[in-house]
């Protein structure tokens, strides 16, 4: 299908027309502008200021459950990549999905999404820059040339950009400086670390600015594929970033930006937590090593254009264009049994492609403020893998026994928005009150193709096969004669009301509605519908119905708490939530049989589960806990942050029963917490910071049933940095060391092992897929040492 192929040329019309229609409109207003520039509308000497409401306010202000990391902060502590955030950000999990190394999976208050199956819209909305990732393959960004990155909490969707129903992670670069700048920072360190980023900018006279940022991510394995010799959890990236910026006025911003990152890191293998059920297999005892076979290429690689432009139409007024194209094509290899036979190899392509253009109309009176606009996505997300059960086919004399799966989904979408801030003590006379309306129209049309084959032979020739033969067809979306397109439409609304007690002490409550749209399972085995209707006949309704599943909603209900204490010194945010969230989409994989030739199989699997109500509370906090200490000019700042969260199944139906009594919320500690310090002096001609992150994650279950050998139990993280810079500013080292006591923490796993429904294993432990037995986990990183110098000029 793919029909965004022609998205490229779609793009660069748009990106041109948003342009000059927005230009053409600044040279007119430029007389009647405000002297402030509309950089200067967003700084602060004081307060951490965020854009959460798509307007420049004190993080203390805001009535959102919203965290902001400071980019300097984070280069500060030798932060890795994304993922890094959630050690400090509560109730919030972002990892490295299983078996790949830039695939993302992101989950906030429990909503998110496991596993990356095509078409399949995370639930956690992901933003450079304004723009939204449709797909989680290439957002596991390294951190460089970043201004700050925000995470919000709770559904979102009334402000901008795409209907995300968990909540937003949002990553915002730096806007170029007036003068000319550069910066080069290297990085060395233990498993042959070696990074390199290179930055800088450079005005073109008074209105117009270029910059760029290149950055190489090196690492030698944590591990070694005991069977290819090949390195395991090794890295090789190499990412960049160009961007124009014109600035005619002080009523005129436009920015074109373009970032591309390629990643050749080798296959990453999973750690087998049981022997070989057929082979007999030893576990291994490092579980960084792995022994699965599996070869070819593992690459993946993204690219993406954006163009914004801003106009302030009045002094209340202003209007914002985003256009977008982004696409991103991987090619890997995942060695489920991580065995040498060919027991569940699975090669895999994904490409993804996908268009979007918003318009923001933003308005900042005196009595009302507030946001409106529109917002329109067209994506396509397509993938075929391959499930090769090589000992499976030997033993039913059909070598090379395949199951491969395609599946080819389109998404479009169009959205209206709005959501605006009354001043009711300006209006009304109550002192201290403000009142925000929000609503979100969204109208989503999913159409889908899905094709299973059994094949004998091996692989298919797109994944480097050498033309298997056909002996059955088991999935056919849609049939000849049938549909494969289906629309979803929501309004969700909401509503908050706050109170400033005074200039220090601010209340929140609110009410939120989140949607995310459904769509077509496409790995499903169509041979399996049943008859829904019951007609006596498996027709093309009946294999609608069956692929079919349909949106999830949540509601949700917030009070919240901002305080700023002892002059400042002291500031803390408290939000307690409690969430009502239903028809949860759970795409997963078991093992089965063949409808056609009766064989084991792959099977993919996704339902809506029913309903899990959640209850939570998070507070985060910083404290100046000492200024000029010992009379040296020195400080001490502590940060905390604590996550509880309860997450219980109401309803999960499982072949008409509702097994909610065994089934757990998945990748949601109920406790998450973090300490923060930073002790800073002078020492020669500049400063020196000792810096810590202590991190506290309570036990995670990877899926729905609890699964004593992939799961993980509480674990603490602590890391520590010692970074000295000179008083100009211009030089700065630092010496930086992650997981210090080497704590083995899995983070994601596999299992096909067959489980009773209170999630123990059928005794003797059996394989449902594969002959070997799968319970496969992937851990956090060991302990890693490695020091910066960084440059100015």
């Amino acid at each position: 299908m793919q029909k965004t192929q022609g998205l490229g040329s779609k793009a660069a019309l748009a990106m041109g027309a948003a342009l000059a229609a927005l230009a053409a409109a600044s040279g007119a207003l430029a007389q009647d502008a405000e002297e402030q520039s509309l950089d200067e509308r967003f700084a602060s000497d004081d307060e951490i200021v965020v854009t959460a409401r798509r307007r420049g306010e004190s993080l203390q202000d805001v009535p959102v459950a919203v965290t902001a990391l400071d980019g300097e902060a984070l280069e500060e502590l030798g932060t890795p990549d994304i993922t890094y955030v959630a050690q400090t950000v509560p109730n919030t999990t972002l990892e490295v999905s299983r078996g790949t190394n830039t695939t993302l999976t992101a989950f906030i208050r429990g909503v998110g999404q496991q596993d990356p199956v095509a078409g399949f819209e995370p639930g956690v909305g992901i933003y450079i820059d304004d723009v939204y990732l449709a797909r989680p393959q290439g957002a596991v960004l390294d951190l460089y040339d970043v201004e700050r990155i925000e995470v919000l909490r709770g559904p979102q969707g009334t402000l901008y950009g795409r209907n995300t129903i968990g909540g937003a992670v949002k990553y915002v670069t730096r806007r170029l400086s007036d003068e000319p700048t550069a910066e080069l920072r290297g990085s060395y360190g233990t498993y042959n670390q070696a990074d390199l980023v290179a930055k800088g900018s450079l005005p073109l006279g008074d209105t117009l600015r270029v910059g760029g940022a290149f950055g190489s991510f090196n690492r030698d394995g944590f591990g070694e594929n005991l069977t290819t010799g090949e390195e395991n959890y090794n890295k090789e990236i190499l990412s960049a970033r160009g961007t124009v910026e014109f600035e005619p006025n002080e009523v005129f911003f436009a920015r074109l930006m373009a970032d591309w990152l390629k990643d050749t890191s080798n296959a990453r293998g999973g750690h087998r937590r049981i022997p070989g059920l057929l082979s007999g297999a030893p576990v291994l005892d490092d579980v960084f090593d792995t022994r699965g076979g599996i070869e070819g290429p593992n690459e993946t690689e993204a690219f993406g254009i954006a163009l914004s432009g801003e106009l302030q139409l009045t002094d209340t007024l202003s209007v914002k264009s985003i256009t977008a194209w982004r696409e991103d094509d991987t090619e890997t290899q995942i060695d489920f049994d991580a065995l040498p036979a060919i027991d569940v190899d699975v090669p895999s392509i994904y490409e993804n492609e996908q268009f979007t253009q918003e318009i923001q109309f933003t308005y900042e009176g005196e009595e009302v403020s507030g946001v409106a606009g529109v917002y329109y996505i067209d994506a396509n997300a397509f993938n075929t893998f391959d499930v090769v059960l090589g000992t499976t086919g030997d033993f039913a004399g059909l070598p090379g026994l395949n199951a491969n799966t395609t599946g080819d989904v389109d998404t479009e979408s169009w959205a209206v928005f709005g959501d605006f801030s009354f001043d009711l003590e300006r209006m009304m006379g109550l002192t201290g009150f403000e009142l925000s309306l929000g609503g979100r129209y969204t109208e989503d049309t999913r159409d889908a193709e899905v094709l299973r084959r059994t094949f004998i032979g091996g692989r298919i020739p797109e994944l480097g096969g050498d033309n298997p033969t056909l002996i059955a067809t088991t999935s056919l979306f849609p049939t000849p004669t049938g549909e494969g397109e289906e629309t979803f439409t929501d309004f969700s609304p909401r509503v908050s009301l706050g109170y400033s007690v005074n200039p220090d002490h601010d209340l929140y409550v609110s009410y939120a509605e989140g949607f995310k749209g459904g769509g077509f399972d496409p790995r499903g085995q169509t041979s399996s519908a049943i008859d829904f209707d019951a007609d006596g006949d498996v027709d093309d309704e009946d294999i609608f119905e069956f692929l079919l599943f349909e949106p999830e909603e949540v509601t949700s209900y917030e009070a919240g708490w901002k305080s700023r204490t002892l002059d400042g010194r002291l500031t803390n945010n408290l939000a307690v939530f409690f969430a009502d969230y239903t028809n949860v989409q759970i795409p997963g994989s078991a093992g089965g049989f063949d409808p056609v030739t009766g064989l084991p199989t792959f099977v993919g699997v996704t339902t809506n589960a029913g309903e899990v109500e959640f209850f939570g509370v998070e507070l985060e906090g910083n404290a100046v806990v000492s200024e000029d200490l010992t009379g040296a000019d020195d400080r001490l700042n502590v940060a905390y942050s604590v996550g509880y969260i309860d997450g219980d199944y109401k309803e999960f139906i499982v072949n008409d029963v509702n097994v909610a009594d065994d089934r757990v919320v998945q990748n949601t500690p109920k406790w998450s917490g973090s300490l923060q310090t930073n002790y800073s002096r002078p020492y020669g001609a500049g400063e020196l910071s000792f810096l810590t992150v202590t991190s506290v994650k309570d036990g995670v279950n990877q899926f729905e049933v609890p699964n004593e050998l992939i799961d993980e139990a509480a674990y603490v993280l602590f890391d520590a940095s010692l970074v000295w810079q000179n008083d100009e500013g211009d030089f700065q080292v630092g010496l930086h060391g992650k997981n210090l006591f080497d704590k083995e923490y899995r983070v994601s796993g596999y299992n096909f092992l067959a489980q009773n429904n209170d999630g123990s294993f059928v005794q003797p432990i059996t394989p449902t897929l594969g002959l070997e037995g799968i319970a496969t986990a992937f851990y956090g990183p060991p302990r890693q040492v490695f020091a910066t110098v960084t440059l100015r000029f």
